[in-house]
């Protein structure tokens, strides 16, 4: 039989994850019961709302990709090297995940600012940021990066280290190693990384609106229909949304490493 104590412990677990859970679900669901099925057909023909998703989910992907290419290097120099200044790195990856996302597009800005010579480099070759899709990627793998480094690096650390010996010590250079041994090994934590890397990149907001109002990606056409017609015509919007994201983090928990519930 319980004792008073244990009971009131037990009580206050479940009311405050009904309550956590509570807090989470009813405004999404909410949202999803609001639009009326006419008003959500009408979104889902309207041309310019399926050209912000695509755009959204597009210029996510590509920031993925660019991720994938650059980030996995420094994600296995951070796994396998200790140095000098090795937390201050671990904090700069990190820091686009604390700072207030306008920030993230001002800074952005000023760098490429044609007063800048980053911007001066980048206009010789006719690249613009604000108010283009190279822009939009600019702020989304700026955003994103963090979450796909930090699960690169937890899953090269998670190989043990004498099978990559085993290799070198079998004659395969560095980089047959990593190729034949550490990626297909950690492929898992990488396409873990990618997927939140897409989510965190299509929510984005903040800098988006700063950099490339136009053309517009689904959270700023969202907002774009709130201020202009209010919560009848952005609640469609905000459906297909809060959708997309359900169904990245469903595979993000389907694609969870095997054993990981028992850690």
């Amino acid at each position: 039989m319980r004792t008073l104590p244990g009971r009131f412990f037990q009580a206050w677990m479940i009311a405050s994850a009904a309550l956590v859970l509570l807090f989470i679900a009813l405004p999404m669901g909410s949202t999803m019961a609001a639009p009326t099925w006419d008003i959500l057909w009408e979104t889902l023909g309207d041309a310019k709302v399926l050209s912000s998703i695509w755009l959204s989910m597009s210029t996510s992907a590509m920031a993925a990709g660019i991720a994938i290419i650059f980030g996995t290097p420094l994600a296995y120099l951070l796994a396998r090297n200790e140095f000098f200044g090795k937390k201050i790195v671990e904090s700069l990856i990190d820091l686009p995940i604390m700072i207030p996302h306008p920030v993230v597009g001002i800074a952005i800005l000023t760098l490429t600012s044609p007063h800048f010579w980053f911007g001066q480099v980048l206009q010789s070759m006719g690249i613009e940021i604000m108010g283009t899709r190279v822009g939009i990627v600019a702020v989304l793998l700026f955003v994103g990066l963090p979450f796909y480094i930090n699960a690169a690096k937890s899953g090269i650390e998670s190989i043990p280290r004498r099978l990559e010996n085993v290799s070198r010590s079998l004659g395969a250079g560095a980089a047959p190693t990593f190729f034949r041994i550490t990626l297909p090994l950690c492929w898992r934590y990488m396409l873990v990384g990618v997927i939140m890397c897409m989510a965190r990149a299509i929510s984005e907001f903040g800098a988006i609106i700063i950099v490339a109002y136009n053309p517009m990606v689904a959270p700023v056409l969202m907002y774009q229909r709130f201020t202009a017609y209010g919560l009848k015509y952005s609640q469609p919007v905000a459906f297909i949304l809060i959708l997309v994201s359900m169904i990245f983090f469903l595979l993000l928990r389907t694609l969870s490493l095997p054993g990981e519930k028992e850690r």
